[in-house]
């Protein structure tokens, strides 16, 4: 479901008449929002649209990404140190979601065959998740296809501007995990 419900975003000069009214409503800060908001929505409907191709949802397909070879790395590509597969409730952890929604997810995975919960050798009670032979073969498969989506969708920005882009929404993302001021 999308972020912005706008087909059409309000023209800048609309901003300025509404901040008359409203002398909080900064223009320009709610039309880069505005259009952080469009951008990042049909970025998602485009990506969605490919992995629908492939029959698969966002959210399987981060967990299947969050243990990609990890059998055949010895780290996390992300922060911090990680080694082998990973438990539901770091994978909850990782993903943002609950830990309900992530049992969810890796039912369905198990259920077509893409991960195995395997009981942990040192506690009993603990369970890991790891892909399957099926589940590597699957990324191997729709893997360069997403990349090459992923390549199209940023072709118009230079590797700078690209570089700018990821620092400019690493600075967002900082308010937006601190809140606001």
């Amino acid at each position: 479901m999308p972020h912005l419900m706008l087909k059409d975003l309000p023209r800048y000069e609309c901003l300025l008449e509404g901040a008359k009214k409203y002398p909080e409503l900064n223009p320009s800060a709610c039309e880069a929002y505005l259009n952080l908001l469009r951008t990042g929505d049909d970025v998602v409907s485009v990506v969605d649209k490919s992995l629908a191709d492939h029959q698969i949802s966002s959210g399987r397909f981060g967990v299947l990404m969050l243990l990609w070879n990890t059998s055949k790395r010895s780290h996390d590509c992300s922060e911090g140190e990680y080694k082998g597969p990973r438990t539901p409730a770091e994978l909850a952890e990782a993903a943002g979601v609950s830990r309900a929604t992530m049992t969810g997810l890796i039912d369905t995975l198990e259920r077509d065959d893409f991960v195995r919960r395997k009981p942990d050798p040192h506690d009993r009670r603990m369970m890991s998740v790891e892909l399957t032979d099926e589940g590597n073969a699957f990324l191997n498969r729709m893997l360069p296809g997403h990349f090459h989506l992923i390549a199209e969708l940023m072709e118009p920005l230079s590797e700078s501007e690209r570089k700018t882009l990821v620092s400019l929404l690493n600075k967002i993302l900082q308010r937006s995990s601190h809140g606001s001021t």
